[in-house]
C-alpha cells in the first residue's frame, strides 16, 4: 500500500505491480506492468450501477486581489507614460514655434497684377436681350414673341458694345491706380508704406506695428509675449535615459525667451524689409510686460539696416540671438555677465534715450484680452496718418450690369429734352463704392459723418446677432446701459440703437445707428461685435458671406470681410475711437475680426459686463 498526495488530491493504491488498485481523487483505476509494458483503465459504474460525470466547461479561476493590483498600478503608469510622451511632443513643438519664425521666407513685394477683361460674347449679349425681352409674353403669342426677338436683336450688339467698353476703362483704371499705388511704395510714402507693413504683420505671433517712415527708414513697435506665460517645464532625461520632464531653470527660461524674441524680431524684420522694397533700414522697439513690477517697459531697440539682414544666412533657433551683433546701436534688459552667461533677470531699457520712446510708454495700456486692439491705443499717442485706399476696388471689379439696367440707362439717355421752361433736372450721381478695409487698418471718418452712421451687417449660412460696447479708454462699459444687444436694443439717449433683422434675398441684414457726436464725453470707443446663437453651438465659420457695412448720411461707405474663423464664438469685427489730430478731436475707425472662443460670455466680460 502506498499513499501519494499533490496539489490534485489524496490518492491510495494496493496490491503488486501486475495488478494493483488506485482510489482518491479522480476515481478508482486499476493498473498492471509487466517488464516494459504497462496498462490502466478506470473503473467506472462499479458502485450500484451509477456512473459520475464531468462537466464539459472548464473551471474558471477568479484573478486574485493581488492580480488585481498589478494590472491596475500598470494601466496607471501606461497613461502617466503617455501623458508625459505628449506633453513632451506638445513642449518642444510649442519651443520649435517659437524660436524658428526667423526660419521662414517671405515674398517679396511686386507691382500689383491687374486680371484681364472676361471675354464677352454675341450669344451671351443675345441671350440676355432676349431673357428681358420676352418677360410676360405668353408662349402661343407667336407674332409678339417674334417681335420680342427682332427687338433682342438689335439692342444685343450695343449691349455688348457697352460693356466691354465699359470693363476695359475698368481695367484702365485700375491699372493707372495700381501703378500709382507701386510708385507710391517705391517713394517710402508713408501711409502707403505703414499701411502695406501693417497687412503684412496682421498675422504675425508677435503683433508689430509700423508708426511711421523718415526718408527711407521705417519705425516698428513690437509687442513680445511676457515671459511669465513660458512653461516651466522642459523635456529632459532620467539618470537612466528614459524621457522626463525637469523643471527650468531661471536662466533657461530666461534663454528661451530671449532667444523667441530674437526669432520674431527677425521675422518682422525680414517681413518688412520684403514689403516696402524703398526700405533700407528698420528702428524697431520691442515692448513687453517686466516680471517684477508686471508693467509695459522697452526690452530691445535698435536699427537694422537690409544688407545685414538680407546678406545673413539664417539656419538654426540659435542664429536668432544675432541680432544682438547685426544692428546698430542695439540695446537689449537681457545681458551677458563677464563670465559669459546670461543675466537672471529682465530689466527695462531707458527709454528716454531714444526721442518718443519715453512718452509712448508713459501713453501705451496693454490690454491682453483685446489683442491686437492694443495697436490701436500705440495709434493714439504716435498720431498716425490715415492710410490711402489700396489699388484695387472692393468686390468684383468685372461684374456686369445687368441688361434691365443697361436698357433703362440708355432709355433714359434718349429720351427727349425738357421744355424750356423747366429746368434740366440732373440724372442722380451714383453712390461711391465703398473702401474694402483689411484687418488692422485704421482711418478716421470724415467730420460730416459724425452726425450718423449705417452699420449693417450681413451674413447667411448660420445665425449671429450684432452687438455694440459703448466704453471708457480702458476699454469696460461705465454702466450696464452702454451694452447695447438684442435684450437692450438702444442706450438711454438714443445715441446707439439696433433696428433689428431683415431678409434681403439670401442674406440676413441687421442694422445698427450710431450718432457719434450725441455721445457723452465718457464714451470714448465703441467696439462693433456679433455673437453666435448659443443654442446652435456653432463658430464664426458656419457664417458665409459675412461682411460689415458702415456708411454715412453723405454716402461715404466702408465695408469689411471678418475671417470665418471655426475658433471663435463672439467676433470683435470693428473698433471706433477718439483721437486727437493736430490739436483736433477726431473720431477714427478700426478694422479688427478677432475674438473669443467662449462667445457672448467672455466677450461681455472682457468689456466689464456680468451677464450672469
Amino acid at each position: 500500500m502506498s499513499v501519494r498526495v499533490s496539489t490534485r488530491g489524496v490518492r491510495t493504491s494496493i496490491g503488486p505491480r501486475a495488478a494493483r488498485i488506485s482510489v482518491g481523487s479522480g476515481g478508482a483505476r486499476l493498473s498492471s506492468g509487466l517488464g516494459p509494458f504497462y496498462a490502466s483503465s478506470s473503473l467506472r459504474g462499479s458502485r450500484a450501477g451509477t456512473t459520475t460525470r464531468r462537466s464539459p466547461h472548464p473551471r474558471t479561476v477568479a484573478p486574485s486581489a493581488a492580480q488585481l493590483e498589478r494590472a491596475r498600478r500598470q494601466a496607471e503608469r501606461a497613461q502617466q507614460e503617455a501623458q508625459r510622451d505628449a506633453a513632451i511632443a506638445e513642449l518642444r513643438e510649442l519651443r520649435r514655434e517659437m524660436t524658428e519664425v526667423h526660419l521662414q521666407s517671405f515674398p517679396a513685394a511686386h507691382p500689383p497684377l491687374i486680371p484681364d477683361v472676361p471675354q464677352l460674347g454675341g450669344p451671351w449679349a443675345l441671350a440676355e436681350a432676349q431673357a428681358f425681352h420676352l418677360q410676360g409674353v405668353r408662349r402661343l403669342a407667336r407674332a409678339e414673341r417674334a417681335a420680342a426677338k427682332q427687338r433682342a436683336q438689335q439692342d444685343a450688339p450695343a449691349y455688348l458694345a457697352a460693356e466691354t467698353a465699359r470693363l476695359h476703362s475698368v481695367r484702365e483704371r485700375m491699372a493707372g491706380e495700381a501703378a500709382q499705388w507701386w510708385q507710391a511704395l517705391l517713394a517710402n510714402d508713408e501711409g502707403t508704406v505703414c499701411e502695406a507693413v501693417n497687412t503684412a504683420f496682421s498675422d504675425n505671433p508677435a503683433a508689430g506695428c509700423a508708426v511711421g517712415v523718415d526718408g527711407s527708414v521705417l519705425s516698428v513697435l513690437m509687442r513680445h509675449q511676457d515671459l511669465d506665460t513660458l512653461p516651466t517645464q522642459t523635456p529632459g532625461l532620467t539618470p537612466s535615459g528614459r524621457p522626463t520632464l525637469k523643471n527650468l531653470t531661471k536662466r533657461d527660461r530666461l534663454l528661451w525667451w530671449l532667444t523667441s524674441m530674437g526669432s520674431n524680431l527677425i521675422a518682422t524684420l525680414k517681413e518688412g524689409f520684403a514689403t516696402a522694397p524703398g526700405i533700407t533700414a528698420i528702428d524697431l522697439a520691442v515692448l513687453t510686460r517686466l516680471p517684477d513690477t508686471q508693467r509695459l517697459g522697452f526690452v530691445a531697440y535698435g536699427r537694422w539696416s537690409r544688407q545685414a539682414i538680407e546678406s545673413t544666412v539664417w539656419r538654426t533657433a540659435e542664429d536668432a540671438l544675432r541680432f544682438l551683433d547685426l544692428g546698430q546701436d542695439v540695446a537689449c534688459a537681457v545681458t551677458t555677465t563677464a563670465s559669459g552667461n546670461l543675466s537672471s533677470s529682465i530689466k527695462a531699457l531707458d527709454a528716454s534715450r531714444v526721442p518718443g520712446l519715453q512718452e509712448l510708454l508713459d501713453n501705451a495700456h496693454d490690454e491682453p484680452d483685446s489683442g491686437p486692439a492694443t495697436l490701436a491705443d500705440l495709434d493714439r499717442t504716435l498720431g498716425a496718418t490715415t492710410p490711402p485706399n489700396g489699388p484695387a476696388p472692393a468686390g468684383d471689379p468685372y461684374r456686369l450690369i445687368p441688361f434691365a439696367d443697361w436698357k433703362q440707362a440708355a432709355l433714359t439717355a434718349a429720351a427727349p429734352p425738357l421744355p424750356l421752361h423747366a429746368p434740366p433736372v440732373p440724372p442722380p450721381l451714383p453712390a461711391p463704392a465703398p473702401v474694402a478695409l483689411v484687418a488692422g487698418q485704421t482711418l478716421a471718418l470724415p467730420e460730416d459723418a459724425w452726425q450718423g452712421l449705417q452699420i449693417a451687417f450681413r451674413f447667411a449660412g448660420a445665425d449671429a446677432d450684432l452687438t455694440l460696447f459703448l466704453t471708457a479708454d480702458d476699454g469696460r462699459v461705465a454702466a450696464d446701459d452702454d451694452f447695447v444687444f438684442y435684450n437692450q436694443p438702444a442706450t438711454a439717449d438714443g445715441a446707439a440703437r439696433l433696428l433689428g433683422k431683415s431678409q434681403e434675398g439670401p442674406h440676413t441684414v441687421e442694422r445698427a445707428t450710431l450718432h457719434l457726436s450725441a455721445l457723452p464725453q465718457h464714451v470714448q470707443r465703441i467696439t462693433v461685435a456679433i455673437t453666435m446663437d448659443i443654442a446652435t453651438g456653432l463658430t464664426c465659420a458656419a457664417l458665409t458671406h459675412a461682411a460689415l457695412d458702415i456708411t454715412s448720411h453723405t454716402d461715404a461707405a466702408w465695408t469689411f470681410t471678418p475671417p470665418a474663423d471655426p475658433t471663435i464664438k463672439a467676433m470683435v469685427i470693428a473698433e471706433l475711437y477718439r483721437h486727437h489730430q493736430a490739436g483736433r478731436p477726431v473720431w477714427k475707425l478700426r478694422a479688427l475680426g478677432q475674438g473669443w472662443a467662449d462667445g457672448l460670455d467672455a466677450l461681455a466680460r472682457a468689456h466689464g459686463v456680468d451677464i450672469t
